[in-house]
């Protein structure tokens, strides 16, 4: 996927995470693509479903599985404006994911490049695609911004 193209899709990403700040929750927006079409759409919502799993990409992962009818999606690419944790790395290789495109890095718990390199693990059954920094500044002022409000 172009540059421009990936900044096209981050936009609406970022739609998903000022919807989770709208209810409270932190601002991380997620989509998921197949054949160029949007199949997912998620916003964290840990607090409004009492769910700890309920991240941006988890919640996007499972309407896609719903939508395409299928547990696997290969071919598929998430958009998520935060790098993804260890959970949401394990349930993108789970579904198959070919690549994850983020826009700001997460240096406490992102698993893709911060704090852990999950996609060069050797060990596991399917790799894909990073690109991240895709409007990265765009994404890490909406978490900033957010955090600093809460102060």
């Amino acid at each position: 996927m172009d540059r421009a193209t990936a900044e096209m899709w981050m936009r609406e990403a970022l739609d998903e995470a000022r919807k989770g700040e709208s209810e409270g929750e932190v601002p991380v927006g997620a989509i998921l693509l197949l054949n160029e079409k949007i199949i997912g759409r998620g916003h964290n919502s840990p607090i409004r479903l009492n769910d700890p799993t309920a991240h941006a990409e988890i919640l996007a992962l499972r309407q896609a599985a719903r939508v395409s009818q299928n547990y696997r999606l290969p071919g598929s690419i998430l958009i998520v404006t935060i790098e993804p944790c260890i959970m949401c790395v394990g349930a993108v290789i789970q579904v198959r994911v070919e690549e994850v495109i983020y826009g700001a890095a997460d240096p406490k718990a992102g698993a893709l490049g911060s704090r852990f390199q999950l996609q060069d693990w050797a060990a596991l059954n399917h790799t894909f695609r990073v690109v991240p920094g895709v409007l990265e500044a765009e994404c890490a002022s909406l978490m900033k911004q957010f955090f600093a409000s809460r102060r």
